[in-house]
């Protein structure tokens, strides 16, 4: 079992890594802030949004966009250091949105778990596309808890991880951005799946919060590596090139309350880079 590298502590709630221009890029939606990390630990806030929760993800052309889930809409980081309306989410659902993927055209897909999280009845969630203009369209529903999120690297292909389902769900992305051919692409039967990212074998990794791990698993369920931290896996992505590594950020979840923020980003060796969105 490989012991993981520590990069960063003092996270309020660490969530949605994304790999880019070589430094990590994660939310801390505790402090509210977005964060580039090196891979030496040196890090900035890039930006601060006053929202619960706020995932992140990029444009094509470099400009980072932001999950406002408190007040149900997309911002646009802006290379001037503003933020700027993208998207209105709020006409399609004012419950909380999660997590945000782009794909190679600028298309945006973001999903809302349907129902007040956590305390409230459940509901199912979906997914809307956004396009780069702005406008939003429901491509996707009746998923319970979507969660993570990654497009292949052939861009024909969204898979979502469906957290109360125990299971990753597989979407066909046509022409127009649209989802079709729903399917099961792997079963998590013991592990409730968080945050996801894919590697350059067609494999995907995710992360489980009451687990404590991170699970590297094939297309049809097959576990090919497992990887254990010392408090809740919520999210994961990779780097890319040579001596790839896998970045994980997790934090005690429940339970006693520390005095201090216990969220941290650690990294592992891994087999193979990372591939596909984000």
């Amino acid at each position: 079992m490989s012991t993981p590298e520590v990069l960063m502590e003092g996270i309020v709630f660490g969530e949605s890594p994304r790999w880019h221009d070589e430094r990590l890029w994660f939310s801390d939606w505790g402090a509210h802030q977005v964060i580039a990390l090196d891979a030496d630990g040196h890090h900035e806030v890039v930006v601060t949004v006053p929202s619960f929760p706020m995932c992140i993800d990029f444009l094509p052309d470099g400009r980072l966009l932001v999950v406002d889930s408190a007040h149900q809409r997309l911002l646009r980081h802006e290379p001037d250091g503003s933020l700027v309306p993208h998207a209105d989410l709020a006409k399609i659902s004012e419950k909380p949105w999660n997590d945000i993927v782009v794909d190679g055209r600028g298309n945006a897909y973001v999903n809302t778990i349907g129902f007040d999280f956590p305390g409230g009845e459940f509901a199912p969630g979906q997914v809307v596309l956004v396009t780069p203009e702005g406008e939003v369209h429901r491509v996707a529903d009746d998923l319970a808890f979507p969660n993570g999120m990654a497009i292949t690297p052939d861009g024909a292909t969204l898979i979502v991880a469906e957290s109360y389902a125990n299971r990753l769900t597989a979407y066909d992305i046509d022409s127009d951005g649209s989802l079709g051919n729903r399917r099961v692409w792997a079963e998590t039967p013991d592990d409730h799946p968080d945050g996801i990212c894919l590697d350059a074998e067609g494999a995907a990794w995710y992360a489980d919060v009451g687990n404590q791990r991170c699970v590297r698993v094939r297309e049809g369920g097959k576990v090919l590596a497992t990887l254990a931290l010392d408090r809740g896996a919520f999210a994961c992505a990779l780097s890319r090139g040579d001596d790839p590594r896998l970045f994980v950020v997790g934090q005690t979840w429940g339970g006693a309350q520390t005095q201090k923020p216990s969220g941290q980003v650690v990294a592992f060796p891994a087999p193979a880079p990372g591939a596909g969105k984000p």
